[in-house]
């Protein structure tokens, strides 16, 4: 049974929608990632650079424009992205796309609160733009390990 839509734009989501920190670009970031939904045409672009071990991220910027869910998702890996592993960054990724596709239960740790986007579980065609931010991430950490030449790459 389909969740009325209010519950999709509650007020935390909304919050979080205007409230995206690390909005504009990095002056050299080591990953600069546009991701781009077929579906809707939002769009998230992610730059971000990570430290000397390639193991964690130490600047974001982030450039969304997407709908509340998108833009939530989006302020939520902006907020808590300084610091994460980049193990954290994947393995948030996955429990969200799990958590929207195949009932999985929300993400946990430093990205928690993406549990507020689990009514769109029940509205396929706002999977991808609620994804965008975490793919981009994922896609520019994978380039910024690229550059570095590192063996080490995220998982897609």
């Amino acid at each position: 049974m389909f969740r009325v839509m209010s519950e999709l734009y509650h007020n935390r989501v909304l919050e979080l929608a205007a409230g995206i920190p690390h909005v504009g670009d990095l002056e050299s970031p080591d990953g600069s990632v546009l991701k781009v939904s077929r579906v809707c045409g939002s769009t998230v672009k992610v730059d971000l650079t990570l430290d000397e071990a390639g193991e964690r991220v130490t600047a974001i910027a982030v450039d969304p424009k997407a709908c509340a869910l998108g833009q939530a998702a989006t302020s939520i890996l902006a907020e808590h992205a300084v610091g994460a592993t980049i193990e954290e960054i994947i393995a948030a990724r996955d429990a969200l796309k799990d958590m929207l596709k195949d009932n999985g239960p929300p993400p946990e740790g430093r990205f928690w609160e993406l549990r507020h986007l689990e009514p769109v579980a029940d509205y396929p065609p706002r999977h991808t733009s609620t994804l965008l931010a975490f793919e981009a991430a994922v896609a520019a950490i994978d380039e910024a390990l690229a550059s570095r030449g590192s063996s080490r790459a995220a998982v897609n």
